[in-house]
């Protein structure tokens, strides 16, 4: 059996790093070409005609979709798309994806999706490839376009290590001199900073500062508790308690009163 030949499109340098340490431990997968940008990935796929793409949505110059479009259709890799927009993942199944890989990689996940790229390279033809490769581009490309433009994922560190975390797995985050501390179900992570920016990016149906230096999942809140003197406290549901400044009390016994 001859080795998958593979094409990894991404422009996060780190993602790049962690796909080349996933299919060095595959014996029946090679590694053909990396790619850092949309249009640099679209010359590669016309230079080595791999027969699976590890592709990434939004990327500099080309985003993922454009990079379909332009391919020769006539004869198609595979898609697998790895990346952090987890709300597509559903939806591409339906509409005909080889696979969809969550950031951060998990090295199992990704062997899983190769090995389903294979079996379908053994059955599918040439022209059902091309349809499905169409009909993916057209309805993801819906899909995102209605999709608020809130991060679903950062980049953060800890012990000198840069890892991606989701948002889902945040449960508060604080203000740390030029850094942000997220409180994760992983354990702490440093993120730079400030808080603000950070909070910018986040959708404000999950997320609500409590005090200047700290904001919080909603969906972790608990109870709010007046602990007498002005001193109010909100209960996460991991038990935690956080203090609530003054001013933004209002806003937090709003959120609860709306469950």
């Amino acid at each position: 059996m001859s080795p998958l030949r593979v094409l990894a499109v991404d422009d996060e340098p780190l993602a790049l790093r962690r796909v080349e340490l996933a299919m060095a431990e595959m014996l029946d997968v090679v590694l053909v070409g990396k790619a850092r940008s949309g249009r640099e990935g679209l010359d590669l796929v016309r230079q080595l005609e791999p027969d699976v793409i590890l592709l990434d949505i939004q990327m500099s110059n080309l985003d993922g979709f454009e990079l379909i479009e332009q391919l020769d259709l006539a004869d198609p890799p595979l898609v697998i798309f790895v990346t952090a927009h987890e709300s597509f993942a559903i939806r591409a199944f339906e509409v005909g994806a080889v696979d969809y890989v969550l950031k951060p990689l998990e090295f199992d996940r990704l062997r899983a999706a190769l090995t389903r790229a294979r079996d379908t390279l053994a059955v599918a033809d040439q022209a059902r490839r091309a349809a499905d490769l169409r009909v993916l581009v057209r309805t993801l490309r819906g899909e995102m376009a209605d999709e608020p433009a809130y991060a679903t994922g950062f980049w953060v560190e800890r012990k000198g290590e840069h890892v991606r975390t989701q948002t889902h797995q945040i449960d508060w985050m604080e203000a740390d001199r030029d850094y942000v501390r997220l409180h994760t179900r992983d354990g702490p992570f440093l993120m730079r900073g400030p808080l603000s920016t950070i909070q910018e990016q986040l959708d404000p149906n999950q997320f609500i500062r409590i005090r200047r230096s700290a904001v919080v999942r909603t969906d972790r809140i608990r109870s709010i508790r007046n602990r007498g003197y002005g001193d109010f406290r909100v209960q996460l549901s991991s038990g935690e308690e956080l203090r609530v400044g003054k001013t933004y009390v209002k806003d937090v016994r709003a959120l609860l009163d709306k469950r």
